[in-house]
């Protein structure tokens, strides 16, 4: 027989925030049976029962289509039934999953029912962030961790809802969410992982680079806005949790636990913070298009309002110059790392309310306008690929291809982004910055590039900036369109 918490019974709620409440107990309840139980075990216990707990769920049925506001794309399911998920960290998640449970209150008109789920809470998923398992047990103790606790168990945590071959068992709910509650956990351990830095800091609004030269210039103006007591931004944090607060805030309770690490983790991220989390979050993928997809992977479970490339690229035409800026409105995607999840044959639109933000941010930081701009912005095709030294195939190459598809840039990073936006439904766009020019013989040479690094990152890196500050007047209905939504597509956004 296991050993469970206190069970909180199933409840029906008409209020959002009382929703929210139950979810936050539930959970609670969850973790600290878990949690004590574990330090029991580490202390050398004999347990002596399996012990396990489970996540919250919400749940919604109703018996008709109708709903009230048809202008978002979200925040409604698709037709009558049942519709379900689990929940995992109410605290990291209480605003979004307040506005979820608003939408389906209101749009819908019928109460919704949270309860605890059967799904069991893997025990590493239930431990608080300063708390390392690992170190604390002897290698024989670990081993019969698996006998005593739930361990994460993958086929829970797979993507079918968002790749949208999900098929439902007979009788059985549909999901309300794209992702389950082991999926998103999954993640937030993989995102402390790879960027060190943990999921709280993580704002609404998503640079990636492929260059440690945007990182350099980002965290020069992190600090330097960190100095402006009568700034936006409260908060630049770095690797390793190390919070630099705005002058003339006192410093949070926990601040103190930051140390920055002994080296850089594979994608560091870095966090110019606001109060409402709509700050600019900075990451560098490194180069190629799986460090791409896999970031992508796991950022999506914090349902950003937006994520944005800013990287260099190889220009396709001649009439492109070193330093010229590309927008790009298509793609070929080259890159392979998403042909299972997302085929070829998907198209990946541009979302029309980025492009227009990021060619109104070349605008105001370059002071161009009208036909001058197009004397530093081509708007068109960019190909990504996956083999970094494309142009040493035999001739004629993948050039013949990338001519036929019109393409006016090459990197490897774009497509993968774009496409896993598409995918996971998280607006998207790309501003790349031609650095070389491979096709009409200006390769990178280190003094060349040298000089166009000190040129350009820096008047790169204020257009994303601008471009997220003129996205984030936009009312998140609008950024979340209606093109990443499929036809039976899940409420939550």
């Amino acid at each position: 027989m296991a050993s469970l918490p206190h069970f909180i019974a199933p409840a029906r709620f008409d209020d959002a925030d009382a929703a929210l409440a139950q979810v936050q107990a539930i959970y609670r309840n969850s973790v600290e049976h878990l949690r004590g139980n574990l330090q029991r075990f580490v202390a050398g216990e004999d347990i002596g029962q399996h012990v396990r707990a489970c996540y919250p769920f919400v749940r919604v049925h109703t018996d008709t289509v109708a709903r009230a506001d048809s202008r978002l794309s979200y925040g409604f399911v698709d037709g009558p039934g049942t519709f379900e998920t689990t929940l995992t960290r109410p605290d990291l998640y209480a605003r979004y999953y307040a506005e979820q449970f608003r939408l389906l209150l209101k749009n819908h008109g019928v109460g919704i029912e949270v309860g605890t789920s059967s799904q069991p809470i893997p025990v590493h998923f239930s431990l608080a962030e300063n708390d390392h398992l690992e170190g604390n047990l002897p290698a024989g103790r670990r081993l019969l961790l698996r006998d005593v606790f739930d361990l994460p168990d993958l086929a829970a945590m797979d993507d079918g809802i968002a790749n949208g071959n999900r098929e439902p068992a007979p009788g059985a709910a549909q999901p309300l969410s794209l992702f389950t509650a082991p999926r998103v956990d999954y993640s937030l351990h993989r995102l402390r992982h790879y960027t060190g830095t943990v999921p709280e800091h993580f704002q609404n609004f998503v640079l990636f680079t492929n260059y440690q030269f945007y990182i350099d210039e980002f965290i020069k103006l992190g600090h330097s806005l960190m100095a402006d007591p009568d700034g936006d931004y409260e908060a630049f944090v770095e690797p390793g949790n190390v919070v630099t607060r705005r002058a003339g805030l006192p410093a949070r309770t926990g601040d103190e636990l930051g140390k920055a690490p002994p080296r850089l983790p594979q994608m560091p991220a870095y966090h110019l913070v606001r109060p409402d989390n709509s700050g600019i979050t900075m990451v560098n993928i490194g180069v190629g298009p799986a460090n791409a997809k896999t970031i992508t992977d796991h950022i999506a479970v914090l349902r950003p309002h937006a994520w944005l490339m800013l990287g260099h690229c190889a220009g396709l035409r001649n009439s492109q110059q070193l330093g010229d800026y590309v927008l790009a409105h298509a793609y070929v995607r080259e890159d392979h790392v998403l042909d299972e999840e997302l085929p070829l044959w998907v198209p990946i639109p541009a979302l029309a309310e980025v492009q227009v933000a990021l060619e109104q941010a070349v605008a105001d930081v370059t002071q161009l306008t009208g036909y001058e701009l197009k004397k530093v912005l081509r708007t068109g095709t960019v190909a990504s690929t996956d083999n970094r030294n494309w142009e040493l195939l035999p001739h004629p190459g993948p050039e013949r291809r990338f001519s036929q598809s019109r393409a006016v840039a090459l990197d490897m990073e774009s497509a993968t982004i774009a496409a896993n936006g598409f995918r996971f439904r998280v607006p998207y766009g790309t501003l790349l910055c031609v650095s070389d020019k491979p096709l009409h013989g200006e390769i990178k040479l280190p003094g060349m590039a040298n000089t166009f690094y000190r040129e350009r990152v820096d008047q790169h890196l204020r257009i994303g900036m601008r471009a997220v500050e003129l996205l984030r007047h936009e009312r998140p209905g609008n950024l979340h369109s209606r093109k990443l939504r499929s036809f039976a597509e899940v409420a939550f956004q």
